[in-house]
């Protein structure tokens, strides 16, 4: 009975029920596990899938929000080569005023200065590490800050900060990032309950 409470405890405190994330398949990693992801591991299905703990995810996407609300939003640059991330990061800018880069990231765009794409943020989000490595060396030459979405297949070196997820899924990402988005504009008082926060997962979720 006591853990029935508890768990109902903290089903009340995440940001959607585990049920949502599960349904989003938030929670699908992958057959490979690394080192640096097992602490967000909650178990090894029989069919060798690792499998990601959601509470640990939704408590990431909280910190997350709540240090990202503390920089300029047209300093922080969020990044996606993977395909079903580029709808979702640009709808992370539009509600938010963060700077997007989707698509190929063009080497030299935190590096050079005389690069038609060069930008200057002052930390940096990346969709996933393996995707997009070129922006995280950039971001490691620079020394700025490195937040990612990090599957179970994916190393954390040089990364600061792990949101740990199925980082491969259209829908997956969609909730992340319609997450990130809602969480960050509280973070900043410019919504004062979820309720106000008009977007839909829908509207983040990439077209097939």
């Amino acid at each position: 009975m006591a853990e029935e409470k508890q768990a109902t405890e903290t089903e009340s405190t995440m940001m959607v029920s585990e049920e949502t994330y599960m349904t989003s398949g938030v929670h699908i990693g992958t057959r490979q596990k690394t080192a640096d992801i097992k602490e967000f591991i909650y178990k090894v299905r029989n069919d060798g899938l690792y499998i990601i703990d959601v509470k640990k995810t939704d408590e990431r996407i909280k910190a997350s929000a709540k240090f990202l609300s503390k920089y300029d939003p047209a300093k922080i640059l969020t990044v996606s080569v993977r395909q079903y991330g580029q709808k979702p990061v640009r709808k992370l800018g539009e509600l938010t005023g963060i700077s997007v880069l989707d698509g190929r990231f063009q080497p030299g765009t935190l590096t050079n200065p005389n690069a038609k794409t060069f930008l200057e943020p002052e930390i940096i989000l990346l969709t996933d590490p393996l995707a997009d490595i070129q922006a995280l060396h950039e971001a490691k030459n620079i020394g700025i800050p490195v937040l990612a979405l990090c599957d179970t297949n994916n190393e954390t070196k040089y990364i600061d900060y792990v949101i740990p997820t199925n980082n491969k899924g259209r829908r997956a990402l969609a909730l992340i990032y319609w997450l990130l988005a809602r969480a960050i504009l509280r973070e900043r008082g410019k919504i004062k309950s979820d309720e106000e926060f008009l977007a839909s997962v829908e509207d983040f979720e990439a077209e097939i």
